[in-house]
């Protein structure tokens, strides 16, 4: 190991741009963690364009992942959601490079968690639970009752996700084990779901009455992120303008639907506002608390 760790520190060393390397072992045969190979090679590059290389190779039989990106793409990762694993390779990974600590900041960031990266993410996942719920609602009404048990699961998730960011905690790390000590009650509906031995139409409407009331419940909290920038001025915004805002144009979220549902709650104002002084016949809707 410690040849393959010496390999790639040399092979990198000299790499313009080099912020940093990180190692993952696979801890277990059959663990997905880093996509079934036996290593991770984590490169962190500065460059001018956007990078998100992969490459397979083979070391003293280790098969190794190695994976390329700059730092405003791991940001991305962080905020968004989008490479879930992102989280586990920075906290359990060996930094085998660290040029100017950029990677031990990182990761310290990321055990103390504050609270700008907990707003985005419980803003991330109440927009995927909003949606797999409401999902969920019309397969059942529709009699889809197979997409709406998926589509229930994967409303749960993302609620077990929203409590355990609200406890400051990674969703990302063993999230059921962390859940069943947290919130006993949303472990026992996932259970209800699964190995219930009621009927499939049963169990479904059981856990969508529990995710009616963490909707309402919820949704003020979860979506301070947004508050906060619809109260950062007078003038309503556009979701053009909401969709390109730095906290939220790097989080993969339905903001309309989002927007729709805070508005039905009267959590937020829509104001019709007219484009262009020359077009009378449509108006362009804004929001506003």
């Amino acid at each position: 190991m410690e040849h393959i760790k010496g390999h790639f520190a040399d092979n990198y060393r000299a790499e313009p741009g080099l912020v940093g390397l990180v190692l993952v072992e696979n801890p277990y045969p059959y663990n997905p963690l880093i996509d079934g190979l036996d290593l991770l090679v984590l490169v962190l590059i500065k460059n001018d364009g956007a990078i998100n290389g992969t490459e397979h190779v083979q070391i003293e039989g280790k098969r190794v992942l190695v994976r390329t990106i700059d730092p405003n793409s791991l940001n991305e990762w962080l905020s968004g959601g989008e490479n879930r694993n992102i989280i586990e390779w920075l906290v359990r990974g060996e930094i085998l490079m660290d040029r100017d600590g950029y990677l031990g900041s990182v990761r310290e960031r990321l055990l103390q968690f504050p609270d700008s990266m907990r707003e985005q993410k419980q803003f991330t996942e109440f927009a995927g639970f909003l949606r797999t719920y409401l999902l969920a609602k019309q397969d059942l009404l529709d009699g889809n009752l197979l997409d709406a048990y998926s589509h229930v699961l994967t409303a749960l998730h993302h609620w077990a996700h929203i409590v355990l960011i609200e406890e400051g905690r990674h969703p990302e790390l063993t999230i059921w084990k962390q859940l069943k000590r947290v919130h006993p009650g949303i472990y026992k509906l996932y259970e209800e779901l699964t190995v219930s031995p009621e009927t499939l139409e049963q169990r479904v409407q059981l856990v969508l009455l529990g995710c009616e009331f963490s909707v309402m419940n919820k949704m003020k909290t979860s979506c301070s992120l947004l508050f906060q920038i619809l109260e950062s001025r007078e003038e309503p915004w556009s979701i053009a303008e909401l969709q390109s805002h730095k906290s939220i144009n790097v989080l993969h979220v339905d903001l309309s639907l989002v927007l729709q549902k805070l508005v039905q709650r009267e959590y937020i104002r829509e104001v019709a506002v007219m484009h262009e002084p020359s077009d009378t016949g449509a108006l362009e809707l804004r929001y506003m608390i």
